[in-house]
């Protein structure tokens, strides 16, 4: 039963080719054309959520405005993923540790090279939180350590865990519908109609997580080159 239900995120699908990590760059296809004479409601509703990120992340970032671009970006990325994620037979590329891994852990090491080599003091003094006891300062670093290295794994696991745990209730009221009575199949339809807004609302909160924890992590890298 478990091997059946997790085979939903099996990204090989063919005993020769798979293309199903294609479905990660389909999203670019569905992105606004600047070459429109007229624009439509999609291309104001795309420019109208990009401003209001770029301004946000732009109070976030401080002097680093120009990271919003990719803020932004990544946030589109992501949000685009998880929505065709919720479509049938699309292949959910966010649901998986290579996908989400690979986002997270070279921001992070960049911003930590970044900083360390440019301002090694600072982010020394950053393991040091102001106003702690000289008794608890060997154990504030180390916490403080620990917390920087695990970043871009809890980020990783958390986009990753949400989009799992959806599609696997999902999946599991669907294998009930087979044989189930007419008023089960009927409730359960109405679940699964009410489970789809709420992983749709859940695909668009993980991706606005990720980019501003990822936004928060590189404000504190700024401050500390202030």
């Amino acid at each position: 039963m478990m091997t059946d239900l997790f085979s939903t995120f099996d990204p090989a699908t063919s005993t020769s080719t798979s293309l199903n990590w294609m479905s990660t760059m389909i999203g670019m296809i569905m992105m606004p054309s600047m070459y429109w004479v007229m624009p439509n409601r999609y291309t104001m509703t795309i420019k109208m959520l990009t401003t209001t990120l770029h301004n946000e992340f732009k109070t976030l970032l401080g002097k680093t405005k120009g990271m919003t671009l990719m803020m932004v970006s990544l946030f589109m990325f992501i949000l685009f993923n998880n929505i065709m994620g919720l479509l049938p037979y699309v292949f959910t590329s966010s649901s998986h540790m290579a996908f989400t891994m690979s986002m997270a852990l070279p921001m992070w090491m960049s911003m930590m090279l970044f900083g360390w080599m440019n301002k090694t003091q600072e982010m020394f003094a950053h393991l040091m939180p102001m106003g702690t006891p000289p008794a608890l300062m060997p154990f504030m670093v180390i916490i403080e350590t620990i917390s920087n290295l695990i970043r871009p794994g809890a980020l990783a696991v958390r986009l990753t865990a949400n989009m799992i745990a959806g599609h696997l209730l999902m999946s599991l009221l669907g294998n009930n519908m087979e044989t189930s009575s007419m008023i089960i199949v009927m409730s359960l339809i109405t679940i699964q109609m009410m489970l789809m807004l709420f992983e749709t609302a859940v695909a668009l909160i993980q991706a606005y997580v990720f980019s501003v924890l990822s936004t928060l992590y590189a404000s504190e890298v700024e401050y500390d080159n202030k």
